[in-house]
């Protein structure tokens, strides 16, 4: 089936609730991906940063297959090795403490939010969360997250929510009050536009939470698993959360998710308060095995170091050629273009040139390569997006 002839399908069939570009993928491998017609395209953006370790790694499809041939789903009633072997491998590389298995980025916030109000007393229930910051798109995750063009149409909205600016401390302290239970943050910005907290804010967020016994939650959904050169985005800023949440890449493009917390908090989430019947099943916890040992296995925390140092120093050195680039933030294979622009045009010309990348809060061209991309590709996907930028910065 031909590009065209899945597109009609699709206006026949599928709700259109996505934007979606007139192309047909159909395999993929490491970074590059290739549509019906057999055109090839460099994917600097792939799954929406889910395939941290590119299109089909290798390690995870043979776990996958291996394991859909045992068990493909057994409900969480019973015990199974896999499961139990991947909290142990997350544990190991984080805080040390528990996790609950999901399906979803948004899936593990609703338990984040559940259980920073179940552990409280039952008098403390509100949430600060941030400007610009972004949660998931169940309802009590989109509340969470303070953008207002997510809320449209969808009112009345779960209670307890209160919005600070991200990186104003003040301003959150201002916010908590006898009925606060948590601050929920993500430690670095992803759909806000790739926002790097200022010097000392999650140190603060941290010391605020300790005087106020309130819980303190990151979500790692789009920054966890490696995405920023370490293991997660906290342990840059030695900030240890009581709560973090994870998905997007943790199962190497599997859907999963997980919330991890410590052993004091995570009793408060008692049987019959929070489930999710697919999460941890056997496919992805083999899965989520699979990546993380892949991660180790081939160095590719160095990897994504050495991308990041990379990215910086090609789109700094284009921002003193090109008066459209206003700021360039980049922390390991997690890189923002902010531009004085639309963004807009940058992704559909970067598209007819066969390179994907993404725009974010209108002006951020946003990337989120696998850790395995090559020197070559990386030397390839900014050149194209070199020319495009000053094409238009000429214009």
């Amino acid at each position: 089936m031909n590009s065209n002839d899945t597109i009609e399908l699709f206006k026949k069939y599928v709700i259109a609730n996505y934007g979606r570009y007139p192309v047909n993928l159909v395999r993929g491998e490491g970074s590059v991906v290739w549509d019906s017609e057999d055109n090839r395209y460099l994917d600097l953006f792939p799954g929406w940063g889910c395939n941290l370790l590119g299109h089909c790694p290798p390690k995870v499809v043979k776990a996958v297959q291996d394991q859909v041939a045992k068990l493909i789903h057994v409900p969480n009633t019973w015990h199974m090795e896999a499961q139990g072997l991947w909290a142990k491998e997350l544990s190991e590389r984080s805080f040390g403490g528990q996790a609950f298995f999901c399906n979803s980025g948004t899936e593990a916030n609703e338990a984040a939010i559940k259980l920073a109000r179940l552990h409280t007393p039952k008098e403390r229930y509100k949430i600060i969360t941030f400007e610009g910051g972004f949660h998931g798109r169940t309802l009590g995750s989109l509340t969470a997250t303070a953008q207002p063009k997510y809320h449209e149409g969808l009112g009345p909205l779960v209670a307890g929510f209160n919005y600070a600016p991200y990186g104003d401390l003040a301003a959150v302290e201002q916010l908590i009050d006898e009925e606060t239970c948590a601050i929920m943050v993500e430690p670095i910005q992803g759909e806000g536009g790739v926002r790097i907290p200022p010097a000392g804010f999650l140190e603060g967020l941290r010391k605020l939470a300790n005087e106020n016994g309130l819980v303190l939650i990151f979500d790692e959904v789009q920054t966890g698993c490696g995405r920023t050169g370490h293991w997660f985005a906290y342990q840059h800023f030695g900030v240890t959360p009581d709560v973090m949440t994870l998905a997007k890449a943790v199962c190497g493009g599997i859907a999963g998710g997980a919330m991890l917390t410590t052993t004091e908090i995570a009793p408060s989430l008692r049987p019959g308060t929070h489930a999710a019947t697919f999460g941890g099943n056997p496919i992805a916890s083999v899965a989520g095995i699979a990546t993380l040992q892949t991660m180790e296995e081939d160095n590719l925390l160095a990897s994504a170091k050495q991308l990041g140092d990379y990215f910086r120093t090609r789109f700094e050195q284009l921002q003193q050629e090109c008066n459209i680039i206003q700021e360039v933030r980049v922390l390991g294979v997690m890189v923002g273009v902010e531009l004085t622009v639309d963004g807009a045009p940058v992704v559909q010309k970067c598209l007819e040139r066969k390179l994907l990348v993404n725009c974010t809060q209108g002006r951020v061209i946003r990337l989120l390569p696998a850790m395995n991309l090559t020197m070559e590709q990386a030397e390839e996907g900014c050149k194209i997006l070199e020319d495009v930028l000053k094409s238009l910065a000429a214009e």
